[in-house]
């Protein structure tokens, strides 16, 4: 009964680590996919034809650029009439062999009235990308029904699902796998050390596997039912980020036969084995707990009591010692390529160093929180419990972690100043999107961790001092140091969390648009009709100035900046650089002298002109543009 409790204990703490893993990512998608269209790297361009043109005849296809190369599936491009139902078109392809374009062609003699086009691709960062605009032929119709995405909402659930387990299995695996082979002697000896890593290797396993499922139906914008269509496994597999999902499982696989070879009881002497089997002491305590572990020299395998004997013995000591280690550093590599080789890091500016920076940064938080996770449920907590007798010794494990995980937060501050620059770009951007503001709260808990982790250090160097090292130390300091540990891993679990939501957030630096606040002088030669318009000025604001729906906020100001009420504006958006016809946009009066357009629609980034045309009499009218950039 006694071991069953501990197993039961065992499990509900790694279950209540899982559930802290996926809730806040799960909560977060699931939000996502209900209340706002999905935004990923990848956005568009410019789109043929444009957002609420208007065409005296039916074009013959649908045309689309984005800012990066996307992949295509069997529902990139559809077609909608006014009612919303679905119109039969062409097969969607690549624009002249463009992977950074998609095409589709449309059936003549379309009916006059307005249509909407709704597009769904992948980025080359793995993500979803969605949007819809609308054009008219003849004459737009009176009325349009809304376009919604028809993606099943469980699926980007079980999607974040999946990649919460992959964060949380490859922190087990290389951080658990580290400290029960070298940073803990007891460790290979330990089943509950093993035990907790196994569990991470059967957590990455399947989180992999959950995500390689889940991506063809996210993708397509189908049900949970689609994770057995063999078409879309087959189309996700033809992607970089199903190729890279099948290589994680052959290291996850390759790195699990290590591991289990590393804590295979190696060979011992004959006298080594007649001190295990002496009858226990205080002496003869430490020497049962601490096996040779892998990485460890000849100098402290001398100083253990230990030998390994020869011949066989001797050989599979030496291949633990230095083919153990360099294939495990190996395949960590290639396990953290798997996720930044398919995700943001390999797109945008400066790739080159964003790959191995964000390799590093997710190599050294899976090593610190992995070692954390079992420091604490295996080591930490367990000695104060069973004090006094300490059948398992903090030192020198508290020891070695504490150096690692001084490493390994001086890594993480590094790169993830790096990566935070390269993502957000402005300062704006900080507060200004999801992707800044998740960013600024996984700082505060990093500092958060850090202070914690500081309390720990301090208690690792009082105590080394001390002749009787980490193991003398009182009860009252053994259970600061447990409260200590114990929030440093709910602490990592929500940055883990947050690392994850932010995979799947679109980077501040594609996202952050600026808002528009631009000021005109009213022309000098049509004040004469309007004297109270004399030295005054037209004031706009838009938000959010990127492509889609924005609203856009016209003052009209007199001379001492006071407004002035005009008979009419209206509108149009004009492109700067290209060859498009201009865009009407509806303004409506809000109050005297204060216009608004509440749904002008921006078809894509970059130099455009907001034209507006004031009435300032019942026979005068004068045109101002306002030039903006969109994002």
């Amino acid at each position: 009964m006694h071991l069953a409790g501990r197993r039961a204990r065992l499990f509900t703490r790694l279950a209540v680590i899982a559930l802290l893993v996926t809730g806040g990512l799960t909560l977060d998608l699931a939000s996502v996919a209900v209340t706002r269209p999905a935004y990923a790297h990848a956005y568009l361009l410019e789109s043929s034809p444009v957002d609420g043109q208007v065409l005296d005849r039916t074009p013959a296809e649908v045309r689309l650029r984005f800012n990066e190369a996307v992949n295509l599936g069997q529902r990139s491009i559809q077609l909608l009439d006014v009612t919303g139902k679905k119109l039969s078109i062409g097969a969607s392809d690549y624009s002249d062999g463009k992977a950074n374009t998609a095409r589709t062609s449309l059936p003549p003699n379309l009916a006059e009235g307005t249509y909407v086009v709704a597009w769904r691709v992948t980025s080359a960062d793995s993500h979803v990308v969605s949007g819809a605009f609308s054009f008219s032929v003849g004459h737009p119709s009176s009325m349009a029904v809304p376009v919604e995405q028809d993606v099943d909402p469980a699926v980007p659930v079980v999607d974040a699902i999946g990649r919460g387990l992959a964060f949380l299995g490859v922190a087990l695996v290389l951080g658990g796998a580290l400290f029960v082979a070298v940073l803990w002697p007891a460790g290979r000896a330990d089943r509950r050390g093993r035990r907790i890593v196994w569990s991470g290797f059967a957590a990455l396993t399947a989180g992999t596997v959950v995500v390689l499922l889940v991506q063809g139906p996210y993708a397509e914008g189908t049900s949970l039912s689609g994770v057995f269509d063999p078409d879309l496994l087959g189309a996700t597999l033809s992607t970089r980020l199903g190729q890279a999902l099948l290589a994680r499982l052959v290291i996850v696989l390759a790195l699990g036969v290590a591991f289990g070879i590393a804590v295979r009881p190696i060979l011992l002497s004959a006298d080594t084995v007649a001190v295990r089997h002496a009858p226990l002491s205080a002496d003869t305590v430490a020497v049962r707990s601490a096996p040779l572990p892998v990485g460890i020299g000849a100098a402290e395998a001398e100083a253990t009591g230990e030998s390994e004997t020869t011949g066989e013995g001797e050989a599979a000591g030496s291949t633990r010692r230095v083919a153990l280690p360099a294939f495990a550093a190996v395949g960590a590599v290639a396990l953290m390529l798997t996720w930044t080789l398919a995700d943001h890091a390999q797109t945008g500016i400066q790739t080159w160093l964003a790959v191995p920076a964000t390799s590093l940064h997710l190599l050294a938080m899976a090593l610190w929180l992995g070692g954390l996770i079992l420091l604490a449920a295996c080591v930490v907590i367990p000695a104060g419990r069973r004090e006094p007798t300490r059948a398992i010794s903090l030192e020198p494990a508290l020891r070695r972690f504490s150096l690692l995980a001084q490493i390994c937060f001086a890594v993480i501050a590094v790169t993830g100043l790096y990566l935070a620059w390269r993502q957000v770009g402005t300062w704006g951007a900080l507060g200004g999107t999801d992707f800044g503001r998740l960013l600024l709260v996984k700082l505060v808990l990093v500092l958060a961790v850090l202070a914690l982790a500081a309390g720990a250090r301090r208690f690792v160097r009082r105590r080394g001092r001390e002749p009787l090292g980490l193991d003398a130390a009182p009860s009252a300091a053994l259970r600061r140091l447990r409260r200590s540990v114990a929030g440093e891993v709910v602490l990592g679990i929500a940055v883990l969390s947050i690392t994850a939501v932010l995979v799947n957030t679109a980077p501040a630096r594609a996202s952050y648009a600026p808002p528009v606040d631009s000021t005109v002088p009213f022309p000098a030669a049509a004040a004469d009709a309007a004297p109270g318009l004399r030295g005054g000025s037209v004031e706009v604001k838009i938000e959010p100035a990127r492509l889609g729906s924005n609203v856009a906020d016209i003052y009209i100001n007199g001379r001492d900046g006071s407004l002035v009420a005009v008979p009419e504006v209206s509108g149009a958006l004009e492109s700067r650089d290209r060859t498009i016809p201009a865009l009407p946009v509806k303004v409506a009066a809000a109050e005297p002298g204060h216009y608004v357009a509440n749904s002008m629609s921006i078809p894509y980034p970059g130099d455009w002109v907001l034209r507006l045309d004031i009435r300032i009499s019942d026979f005068d009218e004068t045109p101002v543009r306002v030039p903006f950039t969109a994002r």
